[in-house]
């Protein structure tokens, strides 16, 4: 016999007031980096899920890049003011991929110092950007994201947009080459659009100790409703991986590292503009 409605929702109900008592009675697991993968399924997801889906309207293509089982460092660009790119590809990722596999997620100092941001990215699998961090996670078989730009991406002027900003060091390509990981390069475009940045003012960004401040067409202008993301269209594409275990003697040149960051950074860069000629309008359906 098909399952009443009034018995769906008495599921759903049951569902929650165990999910309560977990939490409440601390009868739920974390890793060493404190992700609770629980929480992610049950409260972050699904908020990001109705934004990566209904109101960003996400396209995601080459999920098939991404190794099944086993390490990979997936290595995205940067933009949109605020980093809502790196939430938005590591839930469609999640739910898209057929292993349904976590993204662990590379962060700033900055995220880990701040009072609440810092749990949240905890939780939901982050851990700062640092190659030690990087390392475990891979040589423990994990999905590691990063983002090389850092602020340089996402605090860029809009008319800088779609424009990678240097990669840095190449910490990363360093990571995957002493533990032989292979490199899956990510280009997202849609993140650009969702807080157009026209200005920064520099002062009150050092009174503040922030990287930038954003000036936006709706922020400061509107208080707590500039803070809402345009509903831009975006798309995300992996690109097939870049092998890295016939390098891993050479972690330490400067001249592999930077050429392999090189390349990964044109393979996104590239990427980006074949996106961008498919998505022609920014609003579009």
């Amino acid at each position: 016999m098909a399952d009443r409605p009034d018995d769906h929702w008495d599921r759903k109900v049951a569902n929650g007031l165990a999910f309560l008592r977990r939490r409440l009675s601390g009868d739920y697991e974390v890793d060493e980096f404190g992700f609770d993968s629980e929480l992610t399924d049950a409260v972050f997801h699904p908020l990001l899920r109705l934004l990566y889906r209904d109101w960003f309207r996400t396209e995601v293509s080459g999920v098939e890049h991404v190794p099944v089982d086993g390490p990979a460092l997936v290595v995205g660009n940067h933009s949109g003011t605020v980093a809502l790119d790196a939430l938005i590809l590591s839930a469609a990722l999640h739910d898209k991929h057929p292993a349904h596999r976590y993204l662990r997620l590379l962060g700033a100092d900055l995220v880990f110092r701040m009072p609440v941001v810092s749990e949240i990215a905890r939780k939901t699998g982050g851990t700062v950007a640092c190659n030690p961090d990087a390392e475990r996670l891979l040589g423990g078989g994990d999905l590691v994201g990063v983002f090389p730009e850092g602020f340089k991406g996402i605090g860029k002027l809009y008319a800088d947009r779609y424009k990678l900003q240097r990669f840095g060091r190449g910490g990363f390509v360093s990571a995957a080459l002493r533990t032989g990981t292979p490199i899956v390069p990510v280009a997202i475009v849609g993140g650009e659009e969702i807080y157009p940045m026209l200005a920064d003012i520099k002062p009150l960004a050092r009174l503040l100790k922030l990287p930038y401040f954003p000036v936006t067409p709706t922020f400061p202008w509107l208080g707590p409703l500039g803070m809402v993301p345009l509903p831009s269209k975006w798309l995300i594409e992996f690109c097939p991986p870049i092998p890295t275990a016939h390098l891993t003697d050479s972690a330490d040149d400067p001249l592999v590292v930077f050429n392999l960051a090189d390349q990964v950074r044109e393979t996104i860069q590239q990427t980006v503009h074949t996106l961008l000629e498919r998505r022609p309008d920014p609003f579009g359906p």
